[in-house]
C-alpha cells in the first residue's frame, strides 16, 4: 500500500507538470490588450487536453473554462486600439470627403479625383416695346434650366490631369471642359489639349458660377468661347503675373471640327497685379487678351440680346464672309474690401468681302458687399473664383450668409458702313444672396435699348447650386 506521503508527493509532481500548461491558458484567456483574436476554442482544447491527461480535476477544468468565457466576453467588448487604425491608413489608402463637391484623394496623392456639377434654375418677366416685339419678338416670359452640368477631374501622378464637363441643357449633351494636360511642366507651365476655353477676357476666365451678375455684358460676343487646341500657361512672379497661349480649331458643341476650309485661332492673354494686398482682399488687376483668326473666307456673325437668356436676340451683323479677324480685349479690376470695380473694353477687326469692319464693345461694374464680404481672386488663374460667406445662413442662429449689391453699364456698337447690325446700351442692377459657398440667389433688373428700335426691361431670378 502507498503510504500517504508518496501519494502528495505525486499530486504535487503533477500540478508542477501541469504548471506551463495552466499559465498559456490563463494567457489566452486574458487575452493581449494588442489584438483581438478570438482565444475561447482554443482556450477550451488545452483545458480539455490537461483534463484527458488527468493533470487538472474536473472543478478546476469547470473553474477555468469559466474563467476564459468571462475574460473573452469582456474583451469583445473593447474597441480596437486608435493604433490599429493608423496602421491600417497606409499610402495606397483613400479618403472620401466633401468639400462643396465630392473628393477621393490617395493618401500619396498620386490619385485626385472630383465629381462635381452645377444646377442653374433661371425665372423672367418682360416689359417690351412693340417695334422691338415686331422686328425681333416677344420676350419668353417663364422660366427655364439655365446650365445642368456634371464634371469628373483630377491629377493623377501628381502631374497629369484631366476634366471630363458635360451640359445637359437643350435636350442634348454638349462638351464644355473635357481636356488632358501636364503640370509642372518647365518654362510652360501647363500643357492641355481637348475642348476647354480660349484664353480671352476676365469675365470669360471668370467661370458662370462667379460672375457677379446671372449674364455675362454685352461685349462677350465677341470673346471665342470653347473649341479644340492645345494651350500652354503658367503663373509667373510668384503669382503677380499670368500668361496664357494656345491654337484652336473652330469646332461645333462636340468638340468637332473637320474640312480643309475651317478657321484656326491664335489665342493669348496676360493678367499682372501691380497691387495685392492683405490676401486679396486690396488688389489692382490689369490684363490684355489678343486673338487672331484665320477664318479662311468662312462666315463670321455677331449677334446679341440682352443680358437675360430668355430675351430674343436684337442686335445682328447678319452673316459675313471673312478672311482675318483680329480681336483685342483689355481689362481693369480693383478691389477695396468689400468693394469692387471691373471694366473691358473689345474690340474685332474684320477682313470681309465687304471691307474692313470694326466692332466694338465695352463695359464697367461696380458691387458692395453688405455684409463685409470681398470678392475673391485666384492668382493662379487671373480670375474671379468662388465666394465664401463670413457667416452661414443659420437663421436659429442669426446668420443670414452675404448679401451683395451690385450695378453695370454695357455699350456695344455693331454697325460699320453697309453692316447694320445695331448700337445698343444696357443696365443692369443686381443683388445676390450666398446662402452657402455653394448655394446662391441671384435677382437683376435690366433695361436694354437699341438705337431707334425702343427698349426692353426685363426682370429676374436665379436658383444656384454648386455641387
Amino acid at each position: 500500500m502507498t503510504s500517504p506521503h508518496v501519494r502528495t508527493y505525486a499530486k504535487i509532481r503533477k500540478l508542477l507538470r501541469a504548471a506551463p500548461y495552466l499559465a498559456l491558458v490563463a494567457c489566452l484567456a486574458m487575452g493581449s490588450t494588442l489584438a483581438r483574436a478570438e482565444t475561447k476554442s482554443v482556450a477550451e482544447e488545452i483545458l480539455d487536453l490537461l483534463k484527458a491527461n488527468g493533470q487538472i480535476g474536473e472543478e478546476q477544468y469547470e473553474a477555468l473554462t469559466q474563467k476564459a468565457r468571462e475574460e473573452n466576453a469582456r474583451r469583445s467588448e473593447q474597441p480596437l486600439p486608435a493604433t490599429a487604425h493608423a496602421a491600417s491608413a497606409g499610402p495606397e489608402e483613400y479618403k472620401v470627403y466633401w468639400d462643396n463637391s465630392l473628393h477621393i484623394n490617395r493618401n500619396d496623392k498620386q490619385v485626385q479625383l472630383q465629381i462635381g456639377g452645377r444646377i442653374l434654375n433661371d425665372w423672367a418677366v418682360f416689359d417690351t416695346d412693340s417695334r422691338i416685339k415686331s422686328g425681333f419678338g416677344n420676350p419668353d416670359s417663364g422660366t427655364e434650366i439655365r446650365r445642368a452640368r456634371l464634371y469628373f477631374s483630377g491629377t493623377l501622378y501628381e502631374r497629369v490631369i484631366f476634366k471630363a464637363q458635360y451640359d445637359f441643357v437643350g435636350g442634348d449633351v454638349d462638351f464644355n471642359d473635357v481636356y488632358i494636360g501636364l503640370t509642372n511642366l518647365p518654362y510652360v507651365g501647363t500643357f492641355k489639349v481637348g475642348h476647354f476655353k480660349e484664353p480671352f477676357s476676365l469675365d470669360n476666365m471668370t467661370s458662370s458660377k462667379y460672375i457677379t451678375f446671372m449674364e455675362r455684358s454685352l461685349s462677350h460676343i465677341f470673346i471665342p468661347g470653347r473649341n479644340v487646341g492645345f494651350g500652354i500657361g503658367k503663373p509667373e512672379f510668384d503669382k503677380r503675373m499670368t500668361w496664357a497661349a494656345a491654337v484652336f480649331r473652330e469646332t461645333d458643341d462636340f468638340g468637332k471640327g473637320i474640312g480643309t476650309d475651317g478657321s484656326w485661332h491664335l489665342t493669348g492673354r496676360v493678367t499682372g497685379l501691380p497691387v495685392y494686398e492683405e490676401n486679396g482682399s486690396r488688389l489692382v488687376h490689369l490684363g490684355a487678351s489678343y486673338s487672331h483668326q484665320f477664318r479662311h473666307d468662312s462666315d463670321i456673325r455677331y449677334r446679341q440680346r440682352p443680358a437675360a437668356h430668355l430675351a430674343p436676340i436684337i442686335w445682328d451683323t447678319l452673316p459675313l464672309s471673312a478672311d482675318d479677324v483680329d480681336l483685342i480685349g483689355t481689362e481693369l479690376a480693383v478691389i477695396h474690401g468689400p468693394f469692387s470695380f471691373q471694366s473691358e473694353y473689345m474690340h474685332s477687326f474684320s477682313d470681309t468681302s465687304m471691307g474692313d469692319r470694326d466692332f466694338w464693345g465695352i463695359y464697367g461694374q461696380a458691387s458692395f458687399f453688405l455684409t463685409g464680404e470681398h470678392r475673391n481672386y485666384s492668382t493662379k488663374s487671373g480670375a474671379f473664383t468662388r465666394l465664401s460667406p463670413s457667416k452661414n445662413f443659420n437663421p436659429s442662429e442669426g446668420t443670414w450668409g452675404a448679401f451683395e449689391l451690385a450695378a453695370r453699364y454695357s455699350h456695344l456698337d455693331l454697325t460699320d458702313g453697309a453692316v447694320r447690325g445695331g448700337v445698343g446700351n444696357e443696365v443692369t442692377a443686381g443683388l445676390n444672396w450666398y446662402l452657402f459657398p455653394a448655394l446662391r440667389w441671384t435677382g437683376n433688373y435690366l433695361w436694354a435699348r437699341r438705337a431707334n428700335f425702343g427698349d426692353i426691361n426685363g426682370w429676374e431670378m436665379r436658383f444656384q447650386l454648386e455641387f
